[in-house]
């Protein structure tokens, strides 16, 4: 979807962002090139860096506050004047024609010739990601290469003392545990088998003796096995204490005996509800039992389970020599990458590279930064509770996707996959982010507004035009009689339903506003704050009352 498709309201919440304007892409002046007078041998400084747990953990109901935002103490990495040579260093002839061609757009003065340097940097530059690339899955690489391929930060004299002094004050560290993670950390996490590549149309060659793929979805179809039966186990086990804690207080009343007038240190005969309470009793214990043995079957399902799980990660282990992916996956994911970043800037948007001041115009909480992010979705899911949640046999599932935050100057975010072809269960989808943004709020909300749209699809099925979310508003998009992707529409819907209906502010069709009430139900504190505001919320209310009190609902 395209920024000048959206709607004026959101159109109008971009422009808030970017008072400045972005200037032409070949108005920009010539930028310092006092960086640009080197060779590329230099040896690559150490950076440890932690694997990253990508599990799923269903027991975690929603993020955790952030603390900090930026670090205390800046690093001194783009104070260092061997900061381009190192990036650049070892990587051969991509490294020089990188150089040579960056040279040459900078140094230009003709928009012309600037606009084919400017797109022949475009090609350069992912070619020079493929070959950074597998050295980021070692857990030492030189800091300029990281951050290049992270921030897109080339050349340290392209941004500001401000722009410095705000990056070297980013958080490296993943330390929320959250799957939002940056280019750099993204393939590093698949070129060591943390993640499994990301879906695409074409079919990928198998390649003669690997068997780590095949393993790994192995392991990916497993894990949905092992989450539900946990899932269902601790389910059980909660409905078994509840049941107990209920019984014990039926057996404490069924003790419990008054003394008869004549004889006080005698209790009474059983009351007329203490009898009754023998029949509830008894219903009770039948009830246990039957939850024992749903317990035993979980349990059995999980032990099987853990077992297979565990098989595969022996033969996985037995494989290490070769842990990582194949080159060839490798590249095909920086494809995909880059497939990713052009849908975040659109047709008619900025695809420059490479990071820039003259582009640049994001404050540092509006840039695309990891606990911005993650600050940005844990709004999204105190408005909507439901935005990361898939249901499997009427159990809700809270799954967070992995997030890609790709440096890029686009507007909208996106969802990539809704979940793992080979577990629907419990894997995580895939969304992209934009890093430099108009408005991140915006760029976030597209994303999840995708997610939403494609999970409900995928569950619709064969059906997804008449039943469910997607199934009642193509309707309604059908009975408009509007021309274009049903999809943008429901984004367009999406982010006003989240910016303004849910302050109260009437923004969409009556009908769209019914779907998105009960398919996307905002949580009951707003919902009781709405009907105060204004008789159409309090419809919707007495709606839900209605519903609830059916046997439909």
């Amino acid at each position: 979807m395209n920024i000048d498709d959206l709607d004026p309201e959101i159109a109008a919440l971009l422009s808030e962002a970017d008072s400045n304007g972005s200037p032409a892409p070949s108005s920009a002046p010539p930028a310092d090139t006092s960086f640009l007078g080197a060779d590329f041998d230099f040896p690559d400084d150490e950076d440890s860096k932690k694997p990253i747990a990508n599990s799923v953990d269903l027991t975690v109901t929603q993020f955790k506050p952030i603390e900090k935002f930026f670090s205390d103490t800046p690093h001194k990495v783009f104070d260092d004047p061997n900061y381009y040579k190192i990036a650049l260093s070892g990587e051969s002839d991509i490294a020089k024609r990188l150089h040579a061609t960056l040279t040459k757009y900078l140094t230009c003065t003709d928009p012309k010739d600037r606009t084919v340097y400017r797109q022949q940097l475009y090609s350069i530059y992912y070619e020079f990601i493929k070959s950074v690339a597998p050295k980021l899955a070692s857990l030492t690489v030189a800091k300029p290469k990281k951050y290049l391929v992270r921030y897109g930060l080339v050349l340290p004299s392209l941004f500001t003392p401000e722009q410095k002094q705000l990056f070297a004050t980013v958080i490296d560290e993943n330390i929320s545990g959250e799957p939002v993670y940056y280019l750099d950390e993204w393939l590093h996490n698949i070129s060591t088998g943390q993640m499994t590549l990301s879906a695409t149309d074409e079919a990928r060659p198998t390649h003669h003796g690997d068997d780590k793929q095949r393993l790994m979805t192995l392991q990916s179809k497993n894990a949905g096995k092992l989450q539900t039966a946990e899932n269902y186990l601790k389910t059980s086990i909660n409905k078994r204490g509840l049941l107990e804690i209920e019984l014990k207080s039926k057996i404490d009343q069924i003790c419990d005996h008054p003394p008869i007038g004549h004889f006080p240190s005698l209790g009474a005969p059983y009351s007329e509800a203490q009898k009754r309470i023998f029949n509830e009793t008894s219903e009770k214990l039948r009830e246990l039992l039957k939850i024992d043995k749903e317990i035993n079957t979980y349990l059995n399902q999980y032990q099987d389970a853990a077992e297979e799980s565990q098989s595969i990660e022996d033969k996985i282990s037995t494989a290490s020599v070769n842990t990582s992916v194949s080159n060839a996956d490798l590249m095909t994911e920086i494809d995909t990458v880059r497939q990713m970043a052009k849908m975040t800037v659109g047709r008619k948007g900025n695809h420059f590279p490479i990071f820039t001041k003259d582009y640049y115009h994001c404050t540092p909480k509006e840039t695309g930064f990891r606990e911005n992010v993650i600050e940005a979705l844990a709004w999204v899911e105190s408005i909507d509770p439901g935005a990361f949640v898939r249901m499997h046999k009427n159990n809700a599932n809270r799954i967070v996707p992995y997030v890609l935050l790709v440096p890029t100057y686009g507007e909208m975010g996106f969802c990539w996959e809704p979940y793992d072809k080979y577990n629907k269960v419990t894997s995580r989808g895939r969304i992209a982010i934009p890093m430099y943004p108009k408005n991140l709020k915006i760029a976030v909300l597209t994303a999840c507004a995708d997610l939403r749209w494609q999970v409900a699809k995928e569950k619709a099925s064969y059906y997804w035009m008449e039943e469910g979310l997607t199934g009642m508003y193509y309707q309604w998009f059908d009975q408009q009689k509007l021309k274009g992707d049903v999809k943008d529409y429901f984004i367009r819907d999406y982010i006003l339903w989240m910016t303004k209906e849910a302050e109260g502010v009437q923004r969409l069709d009556k009908e769209v506003r019914g779907v998105f009430w009960r398919y996307m139900p905002f949580p009951q504190e707003r919902k009781d704050m709405l009907k105060m505001r204004s008789l159409v919320y309090a419809d919707l209310c007495q709606k839900d009352m209605n519903r609830a009190m059916s046997d439909g609902y």
